[in-house]
């Protein structure tokens, strides 16, 4: 995607608004990302403006009606209140923004095609046979075309002929004589606080309407009444934005917020550093490596493990099973303490870490290990899960968190020589 001064200039780099990182992937999806289906999806300045904003309001008095209104090359949102009555909106191109589509759907008008997120899956194949609550045409997120950028957020994309048909759900007029409206398992946001940094702290979660009017969670995900209006909030993102789509989340990253995280040259120099020290299994002394950046689902041979209730790492061992607790639970050598004994896997997606601090913490029960600011980032934020139920998941696997903390404090031990 070139902006249109790049023709004349060729070095000077496209317009990055931000990018959209999925949770539950570590750098790429499983069977690698291909076309419009990837694991992130970066937004950059269009060579043309695509924006839209609403215009005219027409009321017809028929669904059919309201069809013959919405033309094929004009976009349209069109609200059926009743058998008798349908409310068209149609809207009007705007020079001054682009629009980017998010959903389910691989028809054209979607730019950024998201599947159902199934924690630590390993294929495609563990994720097909989901029945998706991801909407078709799920949201559209409309930057601005000049400084400061600005992007926002609204429930619900065009399809294909250029229309949103708003059946099920809820919708009303607002008091303005406009029409609003959820769609049917809503689009939720939330908004950290201090940004996404090392001092961030979880927002609190609220729905996206059409229109980008920001309200209260219904009490169930597509319960028929919507929440309250907050009419302090908008539907403006920030770096560190979370958008839920009711299976699958993903992390707003503006240019500018990923300009300040690691790299990924960063996090493979903090892996070689790790390996440098040698660290020791402190039973079988020998020397434990963390695989490459590339190889991060195989286990190899000199991979470190821990256990995760002390944090002791060692390499891999068959001692300490406890026979009684289905062989899942082992005995530490070092301390005796009992708990689940996993491989340990660096979290390889920049986009998650909250500051550029070494890989010392390992979430539970996973074992994806990155610093602590980040672990302890992660582990206070509820993620929505279901339709009705929110729990802390490590963004790397979407596995949810168990223990105290969610995470722990690895103990390394250093070569003896």
């Amino acid at each position: 995607m070139f902006s249109p001064d790049q023709e004349n200039h060729p070095s000077k780099a496209p317009v990055k608004y931000g990018e959209l990182i999925v949770l539950g992937y570590n750098g790429s999806l499983p069977n690698g990302d291909r076309g419009r289906r990837k694991s992130r999806f970066a937004l950059f300045k269009r060579p043309k403006a695509n924006g839209v904003k609403p215009s005219t309001v027409h009321i017809a008095c028929t669904p059919q009606a309201a069809k013959a209104i919405s033309n094929k090359d004009q976009h349209s949102i069109s609200y059926t209140l009743s058998r008798a009555q349908t409310v068209v909106v149609e809207y009007t191109h705007d020079s001054n923004t682009d629009m980017f589509q998010i959903g389910r759907s691989t028809e054209s008008p979607i730019d950024f095609v998201v599947t159902d997120t199934v924690p630590g899956s390993q294929s495609n194949s563990d994720t097909q046979s989901v029945q998706s609550t991801i909407s078709r045409f799920a949201c559209r997120i409309i930057c601005e075309r000049n400084p400061p950028f600005t992007a926002r957020i609204y429930a619900a994309g065009f399809d294909s002929s250029k229309n949103i048909f708003l059946g099920k759900a809820a919708k009303w007029k607002t008091s303005d004589g406009q029409m609003d409206g959820l769609t049917t398992n809503g689009v939720l946001v939330m908004h950290p606080r201090n940004g996404f940094t090392e001092d961030s702290k979880p927002g609190i979660w609220r729905e996206i309407s059409v229109c980008g009017n920001v309200f209260s969670l219904r009490e169930t995900r597509s319960a028929q009444q919507r929440g309250k209006m907050v009419e302090i909030e908008t539907n403006q993102l920030q770096d560190g934005s979370l958008i839920d789509l009711c299976g699958a989340t993903l992390l707003w990253r503006t240019a500018e917020g990923l300009s300040h995280t690691p790299t990924v040259k960063h996090l493979e120099a903090l892996r070689q550093e790790i390996n440098a020290a040698r660290p020791q299994c402190p039973v079988g002394f020998n020397t434990l490596a963390f695989p490459s950046m590339k190889r991060k689902d195989v286990v190899d041979e000199k991979q470190p493990w821990v256990y995760l209730n002390c944090g002791h790492v060692h390499g891999y061992h068959n001692w300490g099973n406890k026979e009684e607790r289905d062989g899942k639970d082992r005995e530490c050598p070092m301390c005796r303490s009992v708990g689940p004994y996993v491989p340990l896997w660096l979290g390889c997606e920049a986009g998650f870490y909250v500051d550029a601090g070494p890989p010392t913490h390992a979430f539970s029960p996973c074992g994806h290990v990155c610093s602590e600011k980040t672990t302890a980032y992660w582990s206070q934020i509820p993620l929505p899960h279901g339709t009705h139920t929110f729990h802390a998941a490590c963004p790397f696997c979407a596995h949810q968190l168990a223990g105290e903390q969610g995470y722990i404090r690895l103990i390394f031990q250093g070569p003896l020589d």
